[in-house]
């Protein structure tokens, strides 16, 4: 966020933990503070209307001792909404994204901003994820999309149309 050029950058942390209070510390010491929201809790029902308004999604998961990111259903629901995603390289993220997403190397921090800096100037970027977001969810994460290889693997092991 400090790396950004553009002070109409903002950021919002939808929920809450344990960290909150040193990441809102963390902001008041970049200067930032006033550029980033903490929501708390949000209601699920919610989540969805937080998401489509925003610019785009970051989820910047690391690798750490004992723990990689699974399956990032998170990165599935900010697709479904049509918001860009953006995600590190870190456990599964790459391939839940794909191609409707930009991914970044974990913890590296400047082509994270850059990859920012290139969505806020590129609408045309933007509208491409926009659109590949909820059509690669639909292609590999529904419940039918899930469903089509058990199905298959169960006619072939049956020998059932």
């Amino acid at each position: 966020m400090g790396r950004l050029a553009s002070e109409r950058v903002g950021v919002v942390v939808v929920g809450d933990g344990p960290e909150r209070e040193a990441l809102e510390q963390r902001a008041r010491e970049l200067g930032i503070g006033e550029r980033v929201r903490f929501t708390g809790t949000v209601a699920h029902e919610d989540v969805a209307p937080y998401m489509r308004g925003f610019d785009a999604f970051v989820l910047p998961s690391r690798d750490v001792p004992g723990w990689r990111e699974q399956f990032g259903k998170v990165l599935v629901e900010a697709m479904v909404c049509g918001t860009p995603v953006v995600g590190s390289d870190a456990g599964a993220i790459p391939d839940v994204v794909g191609d409707a997403g930009l991914i970044f190397p974990q913890g590296d921090v400047e082509r994270l901003a850059a990859m920012l800096t290139e969505l806020l100037e590129n609408s045309a970027l933007r509208q491409r994820l926009s659109e590949a977001g909820p059509r690669r969810a639909a292609e590999r994460f529904t419940d039918e999309a899930a469903a089509r290889p058990l199905v298959a693997t169960w006619r072939e092991l049956t020998g059932r149309p």
